[in-house]
């Protein structure tokens, strides 16, 4: 059943999947956030896990997703399960009428993706995650307008690193699974530096993976690398590990050379945990050969950020943001390719 909204009340949100679901019910409930949307009900498998959270927060609690979409009092769901076969729990979400929020990674399955958000396209419903999100980011912006102001030409080297520590166990959960969780820092983390690279590099032709088990106790790899060559003849990397505490965890640093220049995103040390707050830009290009010019910009905005105005725009005056279907399904196709290497160990076409 589809719902007229009022644009100034905050919408009803049902929340699926309470592992990382449970952090998000808490961006909920803080401003700005919770002006636009309303924690009205949770779904989770386990039942225990479900009742408790849904008695703390004053909510009403679901095991069953068909019986959560059944209610009319939810307006929007927010998706955080696991992505194995995702893209059909969203498509029963939006055949019920109802718009959602997700994260990445978005699927395993690229045509079964690529399908489910084409049939959101089709009906009018929105489907948004947080990597790529709809609205291309401000440091995404700024860099490409240095790359044209400067004219620093073709692009011929890109490097992203995501560094975090931690010492995990297993839990049975899809990140023990190697199937489901491939080069795993780099599928769980390392999704944002991809997709944040197709956008500024385009589309890749060929992967490349090294992976290995340091201090985790799963089945899955701890400390990855995929290297990457794109379709301009550019190449890449991507180096993400859950093994080294430098104090700039989750910074997503990039350095991206061109022809006449690079450019800087959150290379250099900041205050412990500060990382992630911004994205620092720095600028060193050339003229005439003989002068480098350097810029630096701050900006608020990081990788992997949820653009909850610009979901909440998009359902209440159905604003028109076309869902980014070919950057999710071409970074799906790598992340794809990335988990045939890391089996192969040899070179994977995308």
């Amino acid at each position: 059943m589809s719902h007229s909204v009022n644009s100034y009340a905050p919408l009803n949100f049902g929340m699926v999947g309470l592992n990382f679901g449970g952090y998000i019910a808490d961006t909920l409930s803080h401003k700005p956030t919770g002006d636009l949307f309303k924690l009205t009900a949770v779904c989770d498998m386990d039942a225990a896990k479900a009742v408790d959270f849904g008695r703390r927060r004053g909510v009403k609690t679901y095991v069953d997703l068909d019986h959560m979409l059944a209610d009319d009092d939810i307006q929007v769901v927010g998706l955080f399960t696991g992505p194995a076969g995702r893209a059909e729990l969203l498509r029963r979400i939006i055949r019920k009428g109802k718009d959602v929020m997700t994260t990445k990674p978005f699927e395993l399955d690229p045509v079964a993706a690529r399908s489910v958000l084409e049939e959101a396209q089709s009906l009018g419903r929105v489907i948004h995650l947080n990597s790529p999100p709809p609205e291309t980011p401000a440091y995404l912006q700024q860099i490409q307008q240095w790359q044209q102001e400067y004219n620093l030409g073709r692009p011929i080297y890109c490097r992203g690193e995501v560094l975090v520590s931690y010492r995990e166990i297993p839990d049975g959960r899809w990140t023990d699974d190697p199937a489901r969780c491939p080069a795993a820092p780099i599928f769980r983390l390392g999704i944002y530096v991809i997709t944040d690279l197709i956008r500024l590099f385009g589309r890749v032709r060929e992967v490349q993976v090294l992976s290995s088990q340091i201090f985790t106790q799963r089945p899955t790899a701890d400390n990855a690398q995929l290297n990457l060559l794109f379709e301009n003849k550019a190449l890449g990397s991507v180096y993400a590990t859950f093994c080294v505490d430098n104090g700039q965890h989750y910074g997503n640093s990039l350095v991206l050379h061109y022809e006449r220049g690079t450019i800087y995103r959150n290379v250099f040390p900041v205050a412990y945990g500060r990382a992630e707050a911004t994205s620092r830009l720095l600028l060193a290009a050339t003229r005439d050969r003989c002068e480098v010019v350097i810029k630096e910009l701050e900006l608020p905005e990081i990788s992997g950020s949820y653009q909850w105005e610009a979901f909440h725009s998009a359902i209440t005056k159905r604003r028109s943001v076309p869902i980014p279907t070919d950057d999710i399904v071409h970074g799906i196709d790598v992340i794809a390719a990335m988990a045939r290497a890391e089996q192969s160990r040899k070179t994977e076409v995308v």
